[in-house]
């Protein structure tokens, strides 16, 4: 087993064929794409040159991508990327780039750091907790299985959820969307 830091070592045959010296089999861009995905930084050379083309297929993986229809990147931004390579822009967009990309990996750490850490101590939680309660049992027309809070009566499980009620539990949901958007601007 190598070290989970290293690069995963992708070497490129002649025949195009990507082989994974990990576990010593073949690989495809899609593999080379979730490896990418679960956290592993991948090196890939040519075995015969020794050239790193690590960046070649990375923009590859991303072109399969786009021409799927998975659009990540907007087409403003596509357009200024290629006037950057013609323009004395061309030495700052890396720089931005990965300053911006590593922004976003900060923010998004830390709002799963904020999800994990109990909501207790957020205003209206036990309010917000019972809301969902009661979205999940007017959905589930308070099957018996869904036991997410405080077991009701037997009348009021079987019972199928009014109109009123829906009406109802959306005011209150878009009242405690309100709420949460007031909390995170503080």
């Amino acid at each position: 087993m190598s070290d989970a830091n290293a690069p995963l070592l992708i070497k490129r045959y002649a025949s195009r064929r990507l082989y994974n010296t990990e576990t010593s089999d073949y690989v495809t861009l899609e593999d080379i794409a979730g490896f990418i995905r679960a956290g592993r930084e991948v090196q890939i050379v040519d075995l015969k040159s020794g050239d790193d083309l690590t960046r070649q297929y990375l923009l590859q993986i991303i072109a399969e991508h786009e021409s799927r229809g998975e659009n990540v990147l907007p087409l403003d931004v596509l357009t200024d990327l290629v006037r950057s390579y013609t323009t004395q822009a061309q030495s700052v967009v890396p720089q931005f780039l990965a300053m911006s990309f590593e922004m976003l990996r900060e923010g998004q750490a830390k709002m799963m750091e904020n999800l994990t850490k109990p909501m207790t101590g957020v205003p209206a939680f036990d309010a917000m907790r019972a809301q969902q309660e009661a979205f999940l049992k007017a959905m589930t027309g308070g099957m018996a299985n869904w036991n997410s809070g405080p077991a009701a009566d037997d009348d009021e499980a079987d019972a199928a959820p009014k109109s009123d009620d829906l009406g109802e539990i959306r005011k209150q949901l878009a009242d405690l969307q309100a709420q949460l958007a007031k909390i995170g601007r503080t």
